[in-house]
C-alpha cells in the first residue's frame, strides 16, 4: 500500500472512531487545526501521563511546572523570536501554493538518499551474509555520485542560512531543478522570511492596549521561572524543570493531517547543568529519551538519530530522533544543548541576576542547558501510525475477511476493557453492569451491548481495546467470563474476581516506566 494511502486511511479512522476531528468542521473547518474526540482526548492524556511520570515520577533531581501562555512580551525579545523566529517560503506563481524552502530542499535530499538505500538493499539481496555495506557504500560509483550530490547541497544550504542568503535558497532549488508538486513546474517567487508569532492585545482598550504574542514554544516558560523553582525547591545542580503546554505557530505551510499545525502541545524538559559538562549530559539524554520511544514496542528500525547540520544561534549540539511516518522520516523529539544562552539573554534584559552557587567548587556560574522537546501531537500520529494495522481473516466457513486493528500499547490504550453482555436480556446486561461498576474505579472500562458480539469486538480492536470480556449464561451460572486478547483474538474463560488482576497488570504505566529505567 502507498504510504500516502496510509496516511489518508489513518486520517478517515481517527474520525470515523472518535479520535480525531478537523476544528469547526461544521462552519467547513479551519486550516490545519484539529480537535481531539473521545478516544483520543484519552489516548492524548495516556501519552502526557507517560511523558511526565519518565520525566518528573521517576527522577528525584527533576520537577514540573505549568507556566501561562501569556508572558511579558520583552521575553521574546530576549529569546530572539521577535528577531529571528522566521520561516523561509516561496510561491510557485503556476499553483499559487506556498512552500517552505527549507522543506523542499530537505525532501530533494531525501528522495536523493532513497536512491542510495535501493542501492545498498539491492546489494544486500543479491550477496546475504557476505555483504559489507560499508565497503559497498565507498567504492559503488552510483552510491558515491548520489552522496557527492547531497554534500554538494547540503555544503550550499547551510552557507546559504548562515548567511541569510535568501537569494542563494532560490538558487539551490532552481539548480536542484525543484518542481512545484501540484503544478509540477519550477515557476518560482523569491524567497522571503515570514515570522511566525501570533500577536494579540492585552487590555480592555485597543489603542491604549499593549502588544503580546502567543507562545511560540514553552521553553520560555521554564528559563523565566528557573530562580523560583531552584530557590523554593531548593534544587541542586544537576537538576530538570518538565512542562506540557500548548504552543502557537502561525504556520503558513501547516499541512500532513497533525504533523504540523498551528495550535499544538509539547512536552519539554530542560536539565540544567555544570557548564564544561554539557556534552556527557546531552549524550546521556539522547539515549534516554531514544529508549523511551522505543519502550512502547514499535518497529526498532523506524527511529534514527538526525544531527543538525546547522546549529542554531544558541546551540553547540543539537540532534532530532525522527521516525518513519508515512510521509517519510520525520522529527518527532529534539535534542538541544542550549549552552547558558537563554538563562544569560534573561538575565541581561531583566536585569535580575541569575546564576547558581555551586558549593563543591565554590563558585557561582550562569548554568548550561540541556533541552529535550517532544511534540505531543507528532507523538499521537507516531502512535497512530505505528498502530494501525489492516489483517485478513479466514472464518470458519472460508471466506476472508479484513480486521482493522489498532495495536496501541495497553498501557497507553484509550480504553483498557470492553464489558459486553451477550444479549440484553435473562439478566445478562444487569450483571455486565455490576462488573463495569467493580472495575471502572480501577481501568477505563467500556460498556456496550449493540449489533452481535463478533460486530462488538471488532469496533474494540479499531479503537485499540486490549481486553474484551462477554458476559454469557455461564457466568450467571458460576461467575465467570470470557477474555479476549485484541493482538492474538485468543480467549479464554476466567472468574470474575481475576478480570482486575489481569487488566490492571497488563495495563500498568509501570510497566513502560520499568523499560525506560
Amino acid at each position: 500500500m502507498a504510504q500516502e494511502d496510509i496516511l489518508k486511511k489513518i486520517i478517515a479512522h481517527s474520525k470515523e472512531y472518535g479520535f480525531i476531528f478537523q476544528s469547526s468542521e461544521i462552519y467547513d473547518g479551519l486550516s490545519a487545526v484539529y480537535d481531539y474526540g473521545q478516544y483520543g482526548a484519552e489516548l492524548k492524556n495516556n501519552i502526557k501521563r507517560y511523558w511526565w511520570d519518565s520525566m518528573v515520577r521517576i527522577h528525584e533531581n527533576i520537577v514540573g511546572i505549568d507556566s501561562a501562555i501569556f508572558m511579558h512580551p520583552t521575553v521574546w525579545k530576549a529569546s530572539g523570536h521577535v528577531g529571528a523566529f522566521n520561516d523561509p517560503l516561496i510561491d510557485n506563481k503556476d499553483s499559487k501554493k506556498r512552500y517552505r524552502a527549507d522543506v523542499l530542499i530537505e525532501e530533494h535530499l531525501a528522495k536523493i538518499e532513497a536512491k542510495i538505500e535501493k542501492e545498498v538493499e539491492k546489494a544486500a539481496e543479491k550477496y546475504g551474509a557476505s555483504f559489507d555495506e560499508a565497503q559497498f557504500r565507498a567504492t559503488n560509483q552510483r552510491v558515491i555520485a548520489n552522496q557527492e550530490k547531497i554534500d554538494l547541497i547540503k555544503k550550499r544550504f547551510i552557507k546559504a542560512l548562515e548567511a541569510d542568503n535568501l537569494a542563494e535558497v532560490k538558487n539551490i532549488i532552481e539548480d536542484c531543478e525543484i518542481v512545484c508538486p501540484i503544478s509540477g513546474t519550477k515557476n518560482w517567487t523569491d524567497v522571503r522570511q515570514f515570522n511566525l508569532m501570533f500577536e494579540t492585545k492585552l487590555g480592555s482598550v485597543s489603542d491604549e492596549a499593549n502588544s503580546i504574542y502567543l507562545r511560540p514554544e514553552t521553553a520560555q516558560g521554564i528559563f523565566v521561572n528557573y530562580l523560583n523553582v531552584q530557590k523554593s525547591g531548593r534544587m541542586k545542580i544537576p537538576f530538570g524543570i518538565a512542562q506540557i503546554g500548548k504552543a502557537f505557530r502561525n504556520e503558513i505551510v501547516a499541512r500532513q493531517f497533525i504533523f504540523r499545525m498551528r495550535e499544538f502541545e509539547q512536552m519539554e524538559m530542560q536539565f540544567f547543568v555544570r557548564p564544561g559538562e554539557e556534552i556527557k549530559w546531552f549524550e546521556q539524554w539522547k539515549e534516554t529519551r531514544l529508549r523511551w520511544h522505543k519502550a512502547l514496542g514499535f518497529n526498532p528500525k523506524k527511529y534514527r538519530y538526525h544531527n543538525h547540520d546547522k546549529l542554531a544561534h544558541y546551540a553547540n549540539a543539537a540532534t532530532d530522533i525522527e521516525f518513519e511516518f508515512p510521509m517519510g522520516f520525520k522529527e518527532v523529539e529534539g535534542i538541544h544543548s542550549r549552552t547558558d544562552f537563554d538563562l544569560s539573554q534573561h538575565q541581561q534584559y531583566s536585569g535580575k541576576k541569575i546564576t547558581y552557587f555551586d558549593p563543591e567548587l565554590n563558585e557561582s556560574y550562569v548554568p548550561y542547558v540541556i533541552e529535550t522537546s517532544i511534540g505531543l501531537d507528532r507523538m499521537f500520529l507516531l502512535i497512530l501510525s505505528s498502530a494501525y494495522t489492516e489483517e485478513d481473516l479466514t472464518g470458519e466457513d472460508g471466506k476472508t475477511e479484513q480486521r482493522v486493528v489498532l495495536r496501541i500499547p495497553p498501557e497507553l490504550a484509550p480504553v483498557k476493557l470492553a464489558i459486553l453482555p451477550l444479549m440484553r436480556k435473562d439478566g445478562l446486561a444487569e450483571k455486565a453492569t455490576e462488573i463495569l461498576n467493580e472495575l471502572k474505579y480501577e481501568v477505563n472500562c467500556i460498556y456496550e451491548e449493540k449489533d452481535s458480539i463478533g460486530k462488538r469486538y471488532r469496533r474494540q480492536d479499531a479503537i485499540g481495546t486490549p481486553y474484551c470480556i462477554t458476559v454469557d449464561h455461564e457466568t450467571l451460572e458460576n461467575n465467570t467470563v470470557t477474555i479476549r486478547n485484541r493482538d492474538t483474538m485468543e480467549q479464554e474463560r476466567i472468574p470474575v474476581d481475576k478480570v482486575k488482576q489481569i487488566v490492571v497488570e497488563k495495563t500498568s504505566m509501570t510497566n513502560l516506566l520499568k523499560k525506560v529505567n
